[in-house]
Formats: structure tokens, sequence, C-alpha cells
């Protein structure tokens, strides 16, 4: 079974559509940096905290073109074996990828949600997430509810 890292992006999408609970029951052992911690503010109980030092050789690395949730996020999942990254942004989504960690993004969490019987339709989540100021071109909703079937 894969460990499964979430970057700050996801826990801000899902808590402003009141929508925690969909990434508490898709991945029950959710991971997160102190980093991400830091940014997102008052944590559920239910996330697990795990520490990058700050003085991490490719967590400095990454702080160069990245913010800290996103280089911390990155720097945790290179340290597991068989590691999923939830990451948003593109340039942490292409860092993520030339260091060989797995990624997923917040709305591709939808898809697995459905698919675990997490979530009925990701077209409805999807629409919250749109109420948002979360930016979702017209490209990727397609691809995303292609994925899901619907």
């Amino acid at each position: 079974m894969k460990v499964v890292i979430a970057d700050t992006s996801c826990l801000i999408v899902y808590d402003k559509i009141q929508r925690l609970d969909i990434l508490r029951k898709t991945f029950p052992e959710l991971i997160i940096t102190q980093q991400v911690g830091e940014e997102f503010g008052t944590l559920p109980d239910w996330l697990n905290i795990s520490i990058i030092e700050e003085k991490d050789e490719l967590y400095l690395e990454l702080l160069n073109n990245l913010g800290r949730g996103e280089a911390s996020s990155i720097a945790l999942a290179s340290q597991m074996k068989n590691s999923l990254l939830i990451i948003d942004e593109k340039k942490g989504r292409i860092a993520a990828l030339k260091h060989g960690i797995s990624i997923i993004g917040s709305l591709g969490v939808l898809v697995e949600a459905k698919r675990k019987g997490v979530i009925v339709s990701v077209r409805e989540a999807l629409s919250k997430i749109e109420e948002t100021n979360f930016r979702v071109s017209e490209s990727i909703k397609k691809k995303v509810l292609e994925k899901a079937g619907e």
C-alpha cells in the first residue's frame, strides 16, 4: 500500500468546500509535513505529521523554486518508498516527477474517492471546488470527469 503525502493546496481546497472527510476516507493514513501544517493552520487530529529537517539537502535545493510546503512534501515523498504525493502546482508536480515520485492532484483525489465509494459524484464535488478560487481549466475538468465515468 502506498504512503500518501499531502501538500497544502489539497487541504485548503477540501477545507474550503467543507469536505476534508473526502481526504480522510480516501486516504486514512494521510501524512503531511510540519511545514504544510504551518501553512494550513489548525489541523484535523487525524492527519499524521512528519518532520523534514530544515537542513535536508533536497528540501534546501527545492526551496530555490518552491514554497516550504511543496519543498518539504517532495523531500518527504522522496525518502519514502512507494509514496504518492498529492500536489497541484505545476512547478511542484514537475519537481516531484523529476525525483521519481508518483503524484496525484486534488481533482484526481475525487476520481480515487469515487472509485473507493467515498463519494458518488465527482461532478458534484467538482462544481463546489469551482466555486472557490481553485482554478480548473475546461480540459482538466473534462479529463477528470472522463476518468470518473461521468
